[in-house]
């Protein structure tokens, strides 16, 4: 069997749209669906039930939560291969554990208890920084329009995030659009250099072109668009999310086996508003 597309649901709006996502990718890319809800493994007393039956009372709500997102599938894919699980985990340890051996993990922005005023739920942006495998933040409208846009630092190790980009395309269809930005550095500019006097623009481009090179030989018929642009990374990615189908972006080099998120990456899930990609390094 392909490694399956995993998506966690909670039973709210939010997550009802990361199901959707990720039932739509499953069938796009031909791939089984897993649809898992956790639930705590030691529930907190209340004074109407014991743990145990809480426990039990949380575990059926769980399964109805999973059996209404797995009928929600079957009626909009058909086709897709859906299995479902109910864990007695903490959220993001069930996660992660259920994401092991599968091809990418899909969570909404946030799930009930998260409040409006919060730009990001705990969980989706813990799993975006501990994930080995792909990360997709469902933010934002989904659209079938727009460009697939890849966020790179050439300085960086960034074949996955290319490689992942462009297949996205290609299964959709759309274009890339490779970004790197860049900014002087403080020191620089307190030393008085401007632009001009630090015009690495030709050279960024040609690296930006030579790391895409590989990709469109192998995605021939996808168009690739490479942009070197004088700007803070956050801004220069969110301002192309507003219309793009798709934001990926590289989870920063491991340390101890595990991908760390960077600051562009907390930005851009922050306030990205189209779904977000955060594809590991394999480094």
């Amino acid at each position: 069997m392909s490694e399956p597309i995993v998506v966690g649901t909670d039973g709210s709006g939010e997550s009802d749209r990361a199901v959707d996502w990720a039932a739509a990718e499953a069938a796009l890319r031909e791939r089984p669906l897993r649809i898992v809800h956790a639930v705590a493994a030691r529930p907190t007393k209340t004074p109407l039930f014991s743990p145990a039956e809480k426990a039990e009372r949380l575990a059926r709500v769980g399964q109805a939560v999973v059996d209404k997102a797995r009928e929600r599938v079957r009626e909009r894919w058909p086709g897709v291969e859906t299995a479902t699980a109910v864990v007695a985990e903490e959220t993001h340890e069930a996660l992660l554990r259920q994401a092991e051996g599968a091809f990418e993990l899909v969570l909404g922005r946030r799930g009930r208890g998260g409040f409006a005023s919060l730009l990001l739920g705990s969980t989706s942006l813990r799993m975006a920084s501990r994930s080995t495998v792909p990360v997709v933040i469902v933010r934002g409208e989904a659209t079938e329009r727009g460009e697939v846009v890849a966020g790179i630092d050439v300085r960086k190790e960034v074949d996955a995030v290319l490689e992942y980009a462009f297949e996205a395309a290609s299964l959709r269809g759309a274009r890339v659009r490779v970004v790197h930005a860049w900014q002087l550095s403080t020191t620089l500019i307190d030393a008085g250099y401007t632009v001009e006097d630090e015009d690495a623009g030709p050279e960024l481009r040609e690296r930006v072109a030579a790391a895409c090179e590989p990709l469109q030989r192998r995605y021939s018929q996808v168009d690739a668009v490479g942009e070197v642009v004088l700007e803070h990374p956050v801004q220069a990615l969110t301002r192309p999310s507003r219309a793009a189908r798709l934001l990926v972006v590289g989870a920063r080099e491991r340390r101890r086996g595990a991908p760390r998120l960077g600051s562009t990456g907390h930005g851009v899930v922050h306030h990205a508003q189209c779904p977000v990609a955060v594809v590991p390094s394999r480094r």
